[in-house]
């Protein structure tokens, strides 16, 4: 048979022999393809048979074995009831009376970074992080004192060089990122460390650090999206309180009682791991003593911890998150037992928290209500369940307890803020006479305010309505001897009080300038007329309740008001009504600088920071508002300017002042350790400002250097719209600033170049020094200087 030619058509001159395979596979291809699928088919069939899958599990290994094993497995396994550590068992052993309903699973698997090295290993090391609180340095000095003699202790011996603990830290609460140590640990870099806190807490009958870090103990421990023990991993901790019988003659009376808040939140948020028992000291009689012993029962529990491997039933302290002392009565079920009231039966309550406990009480609360709605009706209102953190004190504590003052007289803050020249008025306010009002009055140069805005420094009066403040800031005047807070909760005091104290008060030191060399009677004269107040002495002036009321009495007698804020509070800073010029601190350029130098005791300070700045640009129209930097060197001055820049474009204020840091001797008792290092040259200033001034014409904004005062260190940048003709008009005209108030009211649609002032003095402008030439410069004994700058 011949097959014809593809090209040509013709015959094969080959019979028998195909062309081309592509002919075969036309022919037979329906066939090799339905062999090759039932070939593939048949392989998988018999694969699949021979083959037995490996079961996915969630659980290890252990489950599978047979139940002798689980029971022995059960018993050898140490007992966890924390979520932050894998176990070895998840599933609680079904119990032959409990009740249908699911089951409740306790404990999760390891989170990343969340596990400790085994204690005793030769991979582990110990670190002892002792934390401490204190208002006049005293804790401080004995916390140091303390870790020099615990690391002597827990030196290696000369039969042992290798000593397991590393040297302990020591840590100011006022200083330390929470989120940090106390919702999760520490990160080492090098190597695997097993941490053991260790607490030195004096106990203040003021506001203070210590109210701010409970809150934030009992915050997390509320915190429905942080474990209940998430301090678990750590191998204990211990509290030694400080107090003063004078004060507090029992433990029920209040001795060491925020010492005891804290030990017993530690308690709950380790898991029970409380190492040692619960130490108090009395500061003027057994203090030292009782240190010591309490010492020596730590350095005994952390060698025993590295010989046993870990904290066990048989340390001594480690029990229950409530001291034996302040137990409360217990139930058969191990519930504590509250009366709620004469006339309502007892209530389960967990004592201490102010609320709900758990997202597991809900089941107990809805048994309750069963078991007693067959019993009978009750008196008793419903249970209000509060999943927020917000009012967690409870409404019987908050309606028996008496608020307190902020600083009440017999407290140390009282003596150390009076020692300090405060006359202290009410119960939260203070007035302070200015240096450059005492400068003034002798004719020895006023301050910077005179140059830039034309405030007359001998009829300025410096007060506050509010000595606490919401930071603690590195380069405070008072080193952090004032009050602090993030809420406001002391007895407010009425604003005529306050504004009638503060006067009277500042007269009263004004008229003991009357027999001082060198005071001008002219000046003095005038200084019995006050025509200006800075809201800026110390605390938070923008913290008082009644804000708005207080400026209405200083403005209802031609007071102009300065207000200092330091961008924490917006709530307030949006309902604040028209003041005369708006301050607000800005201290560093990004979070983690703010924080550094700060000290914010607000969780969500960058936050509050930011959403301050978008207030003031939305109001600028209506407020004359100033950004104030102070530069701290080591801190935010090198290569900050951009940073600065960015937050000036987002507030976009009237002017920006930048003034180096005042030294005020060395603040070791705020323990941030500022020298005279820290202070910029003035040179370094001019330099910040220019740089600053060309980052913002970088970003189109239109503010130039406008007026300098370098007796103070200060130098300002305005904006372009406050220059006229080619003139900077950075005063203030006071009188059409009272008209347009009392014209259009606090609320009046005005803005800040409604009451602009007439030219800056040639003499304050950028170049000129900035001094006053009616005045004359003294050095520090009081021998002339030049004038000019």
């Amino acid at each position: 048979m011949a097959f014809p030619d593809i090209e040509g058509g013709k015959p094969s001159n080959v019979p028998g022999i195909p062309d081309t395979v592509l002919d075969l596979w036309h022919e037979y291809r329906v066939s090799i393809i339905m062999t090759a699928l039932v070939t593939l088919g048949l392989l998988r069939l018999y694969l699949h048979s021979t083959h037995t899958p490996e079961k996915l599990r969630v659980f290890p290994d252990i489950y599978d074995k047979p139940p002798a094993v689980n029971d022995a497995v059960e018993k050898e396994k140490p007992k966890q009831t924390t979520r932050g550590k894998a176990n070895t068992s998840n599933v609680e052993p079904k119990k032959a009376d409990a009740k249908q309903g699911p089951r409740r699973i306790k404990g999760d698997i390891s989170r990343k970074g969340r596990a400790s090295p085994p204690v005793g290993s030769e991979a582990s090391k110990t670190q002892v992080l002792v934390f401490f609180s204190s208002l006049t340095a005293t804790t401080e000095k004995i916390a140091r004192a303390f870790v020099q003699e615990l690391a002597a202790a827990l030196a290696p011996t000369e039969e042992d060089s290798s000593s397991p603990f590393l040297q302990p830290q020591v840590l100011d609460l006022a200083e330390v990122d929470y989120d940090e140590y106390f919702i999760t640990l520490p990160k080492p870099k090098d190597q695997p460390i097993n941490y053991f806190y260790l607490f030195l807490i004096p106990s203040y009958n003021i506001d203070s650090i210590n109210d701010t870090f409970l809150d934030h103990l009992q915050e997390t421990h509320h915190d429905f999206r942080i474990d209940t023990s998430p301090l678990a991993p750590i191998l204990g901790y211990s509290v030694f309180g400080f107090g003063d019988k004078e004060g507090w003659p029992t433990e029920e009376e209040g001795f060491c009682f925020q010492a005891q808040e804290v030990d017993k939140w530690m308690a709950k948020l380790t898991g029970r791991k409380r190492a040692f028992p619960l130490g108090l000291g009395d500061w003027k009689r057994d203090g030292k003593e009782r240190l010591a012993e309490w010492r020596d029962g730590l350095v005994d529990v952390l060698k025993l911890l590295q010989e046993t491997g870990g904290l066990g039933e048989g340390v001594p302290g480690s029990g229950d998150p409530l001291e034996s002392d302040a137990e409360d009565e217990a139930g058969d079920d191990g519930e504590v037992l509250v009366e709620d009231g004469a006339a309502a039966p007892k209530q389960r309550k967990r004592r201490g928290s102010g609320g709900l406990q758990d997202v597991e009480d809900i089941g107990r609360i809805m048994e309750l209500s069963r078991d007693d709605a067959s019993a009978g009706p009750k008196s008793a209102a419903p249970l209000a369940i509060d999943f927020t953190t917000e009012g967690r004190r409870t409404a019987t504590k908050t309606a028996t307890a008496p608020v307190k003052e902020m600083v009440p007289k017999n407290s140390p803050t009282y003596a150390a803020l009076t020692k300090q020249g405060y006359s202290i008025v009410g119960s939260h306010s203070g007035v302070k006479i200015c240096r450059w009002t005492k400068s003034a009055l002798r004719g020895r140069g006023s301050c910077y305010k005179f140059s830039f805005y034309g405030i007359n420094s001998h009829q300025c009066m410096e007060a506050t309505p509010s000595l606490s403040c919401s930071n603690k800031c590195v380069f405070c005047w008072r080193h952090g001897t004032n009050p602090v807070g993030t809420t406001w909760r002391w007895i407010v005091d009425p604003p005529d009080l306050i504004f009638s104290g503060i006067k009277e008060n500042h007269y009263k030191k004004i008229k003991m300038m009357r027999g001082v060399p060198g005071v001008r009677a002219e000046r003095f004269a005038e200084a019995m007329r006050i025509r200006h107040c800075a809201l800026s002495l110390v605390g938070e002036p923008i913290f008082y309740p009644h804000i708005n009321e207080f400026l209405a009495l200083l403005h209802g007698e031609r007071i102009s008001s300065f207000l200092v804020c330091n961008a924490q509070h917006p709530d307030q800073l949006a309902a604040l009504k028209h003041v005369t010029q708006l301050y607000v601190s800005i201290d560093a350029p990004d979070r983690e600088s703010l924080r550094r130098i700060d000290r914010p005791l607000h969780r969500d300070f960058w936050e509050r920071f930011l959403r301050c700045l978008d207030i003031l640009r939305e109001r600028r129209h209506k407020q004359r508002t100033v950004f104030r930097l102070t530069l701290v060197k080591g801190f935010n001055v090198d290569d900050a300017a951009e940073g600065y820049a960015a937050l000036v474009e987002r507030g976009l204020p009237c002017f920006v002042e930048v003034k180096g840091v005042t030294y005020c001797g060395t603040a070791t008792s705020a323990n941030a350790g500022l020298t005279m290092a820290n202070v910029p040259f003035y040179q370094e200033v001019c330099d910040f400002v220019v740089a600053l001034e060309k980052a913002l014409r970088r970003r189109g904004l239109a503010y130039g250097i406008a007026a300098e005062h370098a007796h103070s260190c200060c130098i300002l940048l305005a904006s372009e719209k406050f220059r006229v003709n080619g003139r900077w008009h950075t005063l203030i005209d006071y009188d059409r600033f009272f008209e347009l108030l009392e014209e259009k009211g606090p609320d009046g649609d005005f803005g800040p170049e409604d009451y602009m002032g007439p030219p800056t003095p040639e003499w304050a402008t950028w170049g000129n020094g900035g001094f006053d030439p009616r005045d004359q410069r003294v050095d520090r004994k009081g021998r002339p200087l030049e004038a000019a700058a």
